[in-house]
């Protein structure tokens, strides 16, 4: 299951030692409601390898303007602290699948 971000807890889950895929969305986003369903059954998929993160625009304010989201939903593919992919907008599983698997 995913993990939900806190203002609280974003700093320390964020770097953590897995690579992280980290899905910035809202509850008012319908294409983030169906990017977070995928998110779910990757972080299944992924357990032990990958940590999903999910961050609500709203919720952590300060986190989305650190990381410059402007859009929702986002994901970001990050390793060893350094985001080193993104995705703006909703996608199929095979696009997030194929840019974890070049993170690990």
């Amino acid at each position: 299951m995913s993990t939900i971000l806190t203002p609280e807890n974003a700093e320390s889950m964020i770097n953590q030692e897995l690579p992280v895929v980290l899905d910035f969305g809202a509850t008012w986003c319908g294409p983030c409601k169906k990017v977070s369903a995928i998110m779910d059954e990757i972080a299944a998929e992924y357990e032990g390898r990958v940590a999903v993160l999910k961050a609500d625009v709203d919720e952590c304010e300060d986190l989305a303007i650190d990381y410059k989201v402007r859009n929702v939903p986002t994901i970001l593919f990050i390793k060893n602290g350094q985001v080193v992919d993104k995705q703006a907008g909703a996608a199929a599983k095979n696009v997030f699948v194929e840019k974890i698997e070049a993170m690990l």
